[in-house]
C-alpha cells in the first residue's frame, strides 16, 4: 500500500517472483476496462511476468463498490491459495481493502429511499447531494471525493435509513473481525520527493498517449461515468469539451493527484498495523515478508 506513484506495482512484481506469489488489485479504477494508461495499470510485459487478478472486470458503466470487490477477491485468494501460491494485494483503495481484511457492517436501505436518492441526484446535481452529506457527516465528506456518486449516495441512504451518521456507525463496528492474516507493506518517499515524481508520471502519461485514450472512451460513454471522473481522465474531458485549455487541464491534473496521494496517505498512515519501507529498500521488504511467512511476525 501507499500513495500512488510511490513504485507499489515494481515492488509487487519483485515480490510475487521471489515468493510464488500472484498479485491481486485492489485499486476502485483499475477494475474498469480501457482505462489504462491514466491508472497506471501494470503493463501487458507486466503482466507476463506473473498472474494479475481483478484488473480489467467491467466495463466502465457497469457499478462497483466494496461489497462486490470482497466476494470477487474471496474467490481469487482461495484461488491463488489452493495453488500453493500467495496473493499479494496491491492497490491504493483503503476501503477495498479494509472491507476484505476486516468485512463491512450491513444496513438494510428501503428501496423508496434509494429510489427517492437517486431521483434527487437527477434533479438537484451531485454537488447539492455532498453539500448535504458534508452537513450530516461531515467526517464521512472528508474522506469522500465529492465526484463519487457512489460513497456519496451510500453514505446518505446509511445516514437516512438509520439515523446515524456513516463514519458512526463505522467506529462503532470497528472493522474488528480479522478475515484474513495479513502483512501491510506500506511504501513512502519524502513529499518532494514523491510531488516530483507525480508532476514526471503525470508528463509520461500524456507522451504515452492519455489525451487518445480520453478521446476513445468518450466515443463510446457518455462524460459523467464515475471512472471518467477519476483523476486524469475528468481533466482532459474538461480539456475536450472546451472548458480548460490544455496546460490547465495538465496543471490540475498534476494539483490534483498530489491531492489525492497526500489523501492516501492520510488514511494509510491512521493503520498502525503497516510496515513502512521506503520503496528501494528490498533487503528489509523481503526479509519482513520471510518473517511474516515463517510466523516470527
Amino acid at each position: 500500500m501507499g500513495p500512488t506513484g510511490v513504485g507499489k506495482t515494481a515492488l509487487s512484481l519483485d515480490l510475487a517472483e521471489r515468493f510464488r506469489g500472484e498479485i491481486v488489485n485492489y485499486d476502485s479504477v483499475q477494475v474498469y476496462r480501457y482505462l489504462d494508461i491514466g491508472t497506471a495499470k501494470p503493463t501487458p510485459e507486466e503482466r507476463r511476468r506473473v498472474p494479475h487478478h481483478l484488473f480489467d472486470l467491467l466495463e466502465p458503466h457497469e457499478p462497483f463498490h466494496a461489497a462486490a470487490f470482497v466476494e470477487k477477491a474471496d474467490r481469487v485468494i482461495a484461488e491463488i491459495t489452493s495453488r500453493g501460491r500467495l496473493p499479494i494485494l496491491v492497490g491504493g483503495t483503503g476501503l477495498y481493502l479494509k472491507a476484505l481484511l476486516h468485512g463491512l457492517f450491513p444496513v438494510e436501505v428501503p428501496e423508496e429511499l434509494r429510489k427517492n436518492l437517486k431521483e434527487r441526484l437527477a434533479r438537484e446535481g451531485l454537488s447539492s447531494l455532498y453539500r448535504e452529506l458534508q452537513e450530516k457527516d461531515p467526517e464521512a465528506a472528508a474522506r469522500i471525493h465529492p465526484h463519487d456518486r457512489v460513497r456519496i449516495l451510500r453514505a446518505l441512504e446509511v445516514y437516512y435509513a438509520t439515523g446515524k451518521p456513516f463514519s458512526q456507525l463505522a467506529r462503532e463496528h470497528g472493522f474488528r473481525p480479522r478475515r484474513y492474516s495479513a502483512l501491510k507493506i506500506g511504501l513512502t518517499l519524502p513529499r518532494e520527493e514523491l510531488y516530483a515524481r507525480l508532476d514526471r508520471r503525470v508528463e509520461e502519461m500524456l507522451r504515452s498517449g492519455l489525451l487518445e485514450e480520453v478521446k476513445k472512451l468518450l466515443a463510446r460513454y457518455p462524460p459523467d461515468l464515475k471512472p471518467l471522473q477519476s483523476i486524469g481522465y475528468r481533466h482532459l474531458i474538461a480539456y475536450l469539451s472546451g472548458r480548460l485549455p490544455l496546460s490547465e487541464a495538465v496543471r490540475l491534473m498534476k494539483r490534483d493527484t498530489r491531492r489525492y496521494a497526500k489523501r492516501q496517505l492520510t488514511w494509510f498512515r491512521a493503520d498502525p498495523e503497516v510496515r513502512w519501507f521506503h520503496p528501494a529498500d528490498r533487503k528489509a521488504i523481503f526479509e519482513e515478508v520471510e518473517k511474516f511467512l515463517a510466523g516470527k511476525t
